[in-house]
């Protein structure tokens, strides 16, 4: 075991001796860390902690009891290839979570970035890709391949279809079904979702310039409240709305979508 001479671990932990323990981590009482474990500087994991598999750790992440990192993939297909798990620098996950290792038809990588929140019995599978700032609330569910962008919030026990998308600062309702991308800066909440507009009140939280407001708040009027389709939506928001990068991502995100958006 690789262990910086200023961590703590706890008796009652199994570290496996090929692990890597950075600078000032803790390990609490009756942990199980795995061979190919690397927890960077300051990681905290309180007790009864699971990590296992090719798993990285980012700096100063905080791992509540319970939590289970690294384990196989729930996917029939996955046939115990070696797949892994990478976190970011300064998350916090909560009691029970569960994020699994990829799988090699997806990557091969569970990726989540840095600052990021998941509450309680939140899931994260295989394959899913997490940007930064995320909040994931109590038993939040991602299937397979989900990609969830910057700022984005899921409510409490939504679950996200495989394969979905979820846009730079939505704000997914709790109890919500997502069969479709969600649109960025969007509301959307209901089974199965439907989008209620531009999410304001978190545009004004983070201090987007009125100006920017404004122009978003067009382009979805556009999009949900005029008579045009899809398409002609589009065209009139290219028309229309000028050197905004903000509604430049909107139209980027529906365009590219495989799903289709919800609307």
């Amino acid at each position: 075991m690789l262990k910086a001479a200023t961590s703590f671990i706890h008796p009652t932990a199994i570290v496996h001796p090929n692990a890597e323990i950075g600078e000032n981590c803790y390990i609490g009482p009756y942990c199980i860390i795995g061979e190919g474990v690397t927890l960077r500087e300051k990681v905290r994991l309180e007790a009864h902690v699971v990590i296992e598999g090719k798993t990285e750790i980012g700096e100063e992440t905080h791992v509540y009891p319970f939590v289970s990192i690294g384990l196989a993939p729930q996917d029939l297909k996955y046939e115990g290839e070696p797949t892994e798990v990478k976190i970011g620098k300064r998350n916090v996950i909560r009691e029970f979570v569960t994020i699994h290792r990829g799988t090699k038809h997806g990557g091969g990588i569970t990726l989540i970035g840095d600052n990021n929140l998941l509450m309680a019995q939140a899931h994260v599978a295989h394959d899913c890709k997490l940007g930064n700032g995320i909040i994931m609330a109590n038993a939040a569910t991602l299937a397979g391949h989900v990609t969830i962008d910057d700022g984005a919030t899921v409510g409490a026990y939504s679950g996200v279809h495989q394969f979905c998308r979820v846009g730079r600062e939505s704000f997914i309702g709790g109890y919500s079904v997502v069969v479709k991308d969600a649109l960025p800066f969007a509301i959307s909440q209901g089974n199965h979702a439907k989008c209620y507009g531009l999410n304001v009140v978190g545009m004004r939280r983070r201090n987007y310039p009125k100006e920017t407001i404004r122009k978003l708040h067009r382009a979805f009027h556009l999009l949900l409240s005029s008579k045009l389709n899809t398409s002609q939506a589009l065209e009139r928001i290219k028309e229309e709305i000028k050197d905004c990068p903000e509604v430049d991502l909107l139209v980027n995100f529906i365009e590219t979508s495989q799903r289709g958006v919800i609307k």
